[in-house]
């Protein structure tokens, strides 16, 4: 059965099979791919509580962590801290939600999943618990039920665009690109400009070779305020794919990645990944 979001059906997705050129494509890409969708699932900017677009912040309570903000150190601290809170209430829905986001940050995604299963279990009808479910889900490669709950989680009657941009990235790492643009599209009626959506929209037309689209969209995400550094190393790469060399030019607002973030730029070499997804982790 599917549901409507924002006027449109959306149906429970079925794998298609994907060639072996786009496929060895998604894979190559990976590093390309800072899909922010899961940052956008968590809220609408890196503070706790923050307020964006009408339903930003709606998914993500106040005083959760995300798994973006946490270095390997600070990971191994919170599971240490928040896995004694969840052995003692494992009912308790913020315990589980930051337990969760600690094991992910910390390398142990089907960990996390199974804290995030029994939490919906208890909290089956709680947004937030959906959406870090489906975002654990995602985290492990798990794209065919991380899309069914992400789908549960949304509600006809006020769609989120930070859902429809999650579901959107699941779409393109099953292999269907025009469902996935679809759903960026809806989520920028929601959310007009916003830079994490845009980004998603720019690597999907990455994954198919379109690449003076992808350049178009990452600069319009650049000229938002609230645009990442990895988005400006994506316009980078894209440039470099096109053989146009140069820096990206910079925009106004903080490029700087948060501190669970940093690592080393993608390099247009392109090393191999398993999937899109492999860098939602840093995405929140």
């Amino acid at each position: 059965m599917g549901h409507k979001a924002c006027g449109m059906e959306i149906h429970g997705a079925v794998q298609m099979p994907i060639p072996s050129e786009r496929r060895e494509k998604t894979r190559r890409l990976g590093p390309l791919l800072a899909l922010g969708a899961f940052a956008a699932l968590g809220a609408g900017c890196q503070s706790i509580g923050a307020k964006g677009p009408a339903t930003t912040g709606s998914l993500r309570p106040a005083n959760t962590l995300v798994s973006s903000d946490m270095n390997q150190q600070a990971a191994v601290s919170a599971v240490r801290t928040w896995g004694q809170a969840y052995a003692r209430n494992e009912k308790d829905r913020q315990a589980a939600l930051n337990y969760a986001a600690a094991l992910r940050a910390a390398g142990e995604k089907k960990q996390a999943v199974a804290v995030m299963r029994k939490a919906v279990i208890y909290h089956p009808k709680d947004r937030s618990v959906l959406a870090a479910f489906g975002k654990a889900l995602a985290d492990d490669g798990q794209f065919q039920e991380a899309l069914s709950v992400i789908q549960r989680a949304q509600q006809q009657d006020n769609p989120d665009w930070q859902l429809l941009a999650a579901e959107g990235g699941i779409l393109d790492s099953l292999g269907d690109s025009r469902s996935a643009r679809e759903r960026y599209r809806q989520a920028l009626v929601l959310a007009p400009g916003e830079p994490q959506v845009l980004n998603n929209l720019a690597m999907s037309y990455v994954l198919t070779s379109q690449l003076s689209e992808a350049e178009a969209t990452l600069r319009q995400a650049l000229a938002s305020p609230k645009a990442t550094a990895r988005t400006q190393q994506n316009l980078a790469l894209v440039l470099a794919l096109q053989g146009k060399g140069g820096a990206a030019p910079k925009a106004a607002g903080n490029r700087t990645a948060s501190a669970g973030a940093s690592g080393p730029a993608p390099s247009p070499a392109l090393p191999a990944q398993e999937n899109v997804w492999a860098e939602i982790k840093k995405s929140g």
